[in-house]
């Protein structure tokens, strides 16, 4: 074997060796080639099963500097552009050749058979971006090492392809053809097939006069085994799961009035904490002091028509008793809104200044100071203004200044007290109220975060009440130790019978069909995957046709990227 090529495979290795033992998640070889150190699931989109760290090889960004000379203002901003546009280019692929020449140098290091290369112990897999130029369309090239016991036995060779989009079904690999490449690198008597699916249950909504984005999702995930064709339905012995992702404020959910009462809140809570607050544009029409006075005036007049504390009567809303009905649309409408509440409800559709707040709650002090008003509070309220009424009734009033923040943290005590009630059939560790204001309104939001979800399983899905009470309860257990966050995707384990009415009717968005022979370590697969995007996003690819056509005008026919991933096991014994 030429020297050039022992000395090539030992510098590379010894590189690769140096970036994984020194953790180094971006280095350069020779100038020209970038070495990153990512987890798997990154880059492959899960087209190869497992979560250990890989070596991803692509082409190094141009080092493209501005020049030194002397420019106008005008013209350095144009070469800051340019300078930032090079840096931008996103991952750059390296030619299918330059990928077998790496995949070959590691391979050699690991074979024991070539002691003339130093074996660099264990290496994380590697990956090479391609730039699809070969027939087959290599997109990515990559190796990994087998073993037996502690001993080098052989490595896998990968090779993933991908062409662009089509909705010609009969231009689809068939499962025949999928068996037959298989084979080709494989010579097994007996092999196993294997299904996947994903439909997105929950997607946007698509109205006349209207199209609204949400990234609220629901993903149906199904696998089963023995598929007998391309793009069939998953049976109802399949395993599935579905995982979900909801974003609050989306118009659709039983619970975007409470949105909007959080959104409030929020910019409320984070006002007294910066200092700075960004007010909502009210809903009401009337300004917050008029609906203030109004709310008195009517107390005032039920005050005179009937003695005592009968306010509460009046006050007191029909209550839905209907149970179920409310369980099933999660959204349970109180009926019992005592007067804090009341005021709350109206003074957060109005306020816009810092000087709203003082002037209204100056109104409703006045008021219940001068006794014109004993309005009903419930015995468990645990705002200032609430425990200001209730002694009130004793005629024993604390002298309460007005000044400063203080009616603002007032109102924010009201919406706390407020939303604690909606919620309070749910965990106490979200409705305490021994930690500081903001901790609670930290805890508040989580669990409106929590109800929109089950809020989207339930009325959008009419998921049953068991599969919910589980669900629920690993979901206020996972944010009683985790920070907010919309993006957190929640899993849950279902019968496919149950969500079998949503899909069978419909294409996925996500559809692959698996070939596999052996067992463990040599264990090969051959898989086509169907999906609605790219799996890879360093090539382009050229768009023939929309990704949905309409037939007849009934019905859409998906159009789908096909990638395929074939794997080679080669054997150093």
């Amino acid at each position: 074997m030429g020297s050039k090529i022992v000395s090539d495979a030992n510098a590379f290795v010894k590189f690769l060796k140096l970036c994984q033992d020194e953790n180094k998640e971006n280095c350069t070889y020779m100038d020209d080639i970038s070495v990153l150190l990512v987890e798997k699931e990154e880059l492959l989109h899960d087209i190869i099963s497992g979560n250990q760290p890989i070596f991803v090889c692509e082409k190094a960004q141009p080092k493209c500097e501005p020049e030194a000379t002397e420019t106008t203002a005008d013209t350095s901003v144009v070469e800051d552009t340019l300078f930032k546009v090079e840096q931008d280019l996103g991952p750059q692929p390296l030619s299918v050749m330059k990928a077998r020449q790496l995949l070959s140098w590691y391979s050699m290091a690991h074979n024991p058979n070539m002691p003339w290369v130093e074996a660099p112990g264990t290496l994380h897999p590697l990956w090479v971006r391609c730039d699809k130029s070969d027939p087959c369309a290599t997109v990515w090239r990559g190796v990994e090492t087998v073993y037996s016991g502690n001993k080098t036995s052989g490595v896998k060779l990968y090779t993933v392809s991908c062409k662009g989009p089509t909705g010609d079904e009969p231009s689809f690999t068939t499962l025949d053809e999928l068996k037959k490449e298989h084979e080709k690198r494989h010579h097994s008597s007996t092999v196993a097939t294997k299904g996947y699916a994903q439909y997105n249950l929950f997607c946007s909504l698509k109205e006349e006069s209207m199209m609204f984005e949400s990234q609220s999702r629901v993903i149906a995930s199904l696998t089963w085994n023995n598929v007998e064709k391309v793009l069939e339905c998953p049976p109802l012995s399949s395993k599935a799961s579905l995982n979900i992702k909801v974003t609050v404020g989306d118009i659709r959910s039983p619970l975007y009035q409470t949105y909007r009462e959080m959104e409030f809140l929020l910019a409320l809570a984070e006002g007294l904490r910066t200092g700075e607050t960004e007010w909502l544009e009210p809903v009401e029409t009337q300004s917050a002091v008029d609906l203030t006075r109004a709310l008195i005036e009517e107390l005032e007049n039920v005050a005179q028509g009937v003695p005592g504390h009968t306010a509460k009567a009046s006050e007191k809303q029909k209550a839905k008793t209907d149970a179920t009905a409310a369980f099933s649309s999660v959204v349970i409408e109180r009926g019992d809104l005592d007067f804090t509440e009341q005021l709350w409800e109206r003074m957060r559709k109005s306020v816009t200044s810092y000087q709203d707040i003082s002037e209204c709650l100056k109104i409703v002090v006045k008021a219940v100071k001068l006794g014109k008003i004993k309005p009903w509070i419930h015995k468990d309220s645990n705002s200032t203004l609430s425990k200001l009424i209730l002694q009130s009734y004793q005629q024993q009033i604390d002298t309460m200044p007005l000044a400063g923040l203080t009616p603002a943290n007032m109102l924010l005590e009201l919406g706390l007290d407020k939303i604690r009630k909606d919620f309070i059939n749910y965990l106490s560790y979200y409705l305490v109220t021994e930690v500081d204001l903001q901790e609670q309104v930290i805890r508040v939001r989580k669990l409106h975060h929590l109800l929109e979800i089950l809020g989207t399983c339930s009325t959008f899905m009419d998921l049953p009440h068991d599969r919910l009470f589980l669900f629920t309860q690993s979901c206020l257990q996972y944010y009683k130790t985790s920070n907010y966050d919309e993006n957190h995707v929640s899993q849950l384990k279902i019968k496919p019978a149950l969500i079998s009415y949503f899909y069978e009717k419909e294409l996925p968005f996500s559809w692959a069909m698996e070939v596999s022979s052996g067992q463990g370590s040599k264990e090969v697969k051959t898989t086509l995957y169907l999906s609605d995007k790219p799996l890879v996003d360093h090539v382009s690819f050229d768009l023939d046709v929309p990704l949905d056509e309409s037939v007849n005008g009934e019905s859409e026919k998906m159009s789908y990227y096909r990638t395929m991933v074939s794997c080679s096991l080669i054997s150093f014994t």
